[in-house]
């Protein structure tokens, strides 16, 4: 596994989205299967917390990260989120999305408009109803969303640091995972993030 390639190194700018999907011409994003997520905060800032002797200790912005993170499965059908790493500045994750037939009792959320508050996505529809499949840019689109809301409700009452524009950057990393071996490699290589962090191309700190 090309390690480099994975974690996408590039020239360090903050004042640039660099950061772009790497996707198959062609490949439906709505299809069965598992998918590499990166996320990085807006000017590579670090909001979520510190790593600490290879450790990475969550702040309260990072339990949020990681607590809206694991509400996804419960409110969208078809949805599952596997390992996750939430770092100083950024986000490694695995998102997969099964096939979707009924909508059994969970709610399925329209496409056409932003993830609601969590409160919201409570309730259901009739058993068997149908319910259209939700592609990888929907549950990307959703977590950014719900995250930059509740982020921004961290600044208005618990004085996390303002941000300047929005949370995260505009891009973001998105790579299918085409079988087994390779989600094996990509959760080991998601849980040894933090041990990694002094020479991480996102670690502002690593570069001059």
């Amino acid at each position: 596994m090309d390690w480099g390639y994975l974690y996408g190194i590039m020239k360090h700018d903050p004042d640039k989205d660099h950061q772009q999907s790497i996707r198959w011409v062609g490949y439906d994003y709505t299809e069965a299967g598992a998918y590499f997520v990166t996320l990085r905060t807006q000017r590579w800032l670090c909001r979520f917390g510190d790593i600490v002797d290879d450790t990475m200790l969550l702040n309260a912005a990072g339990r949020m990260i990681q607590s809206t993170w694991d509400e996804l499965a419960e409110h969208y059908v078809g949805v599952q989120t596997d390992t996750l790493v939430v770092m100083p500045n950024h986000i490694h994750g695995i998102i997969t999305l099964a096939p979707v037939g009924t909508a059994g009792p969970l709610a399925c959320p329209s496409l056409d408009r932003p993830l609601p508050e969590t409160e919201q996505l409570q309730g259901g529809v009739p058993t068997g109803s149908a319910c259209p499949a939700l592609s990888l840019g929907n549950v990307v689109a959703r977590f950014r969303t719900l995250t930059t809301k509740r982020y921004s409700d961290g600044v208005k009452h618990y004085r996390w640091p303002a941000c300047a524009g929005r949370l995260w950057q505009r891009h973001c990393y998105e790579r299918v995972i085409p079988d087994e071996q390779s989600l094996n490699h990509i959760r080991r290589y998601i849980a040894d993030n933090a041990a990694h962090w002094a020479h991480d191309a996102d670690n502002p700190q690593s570069h001059p």
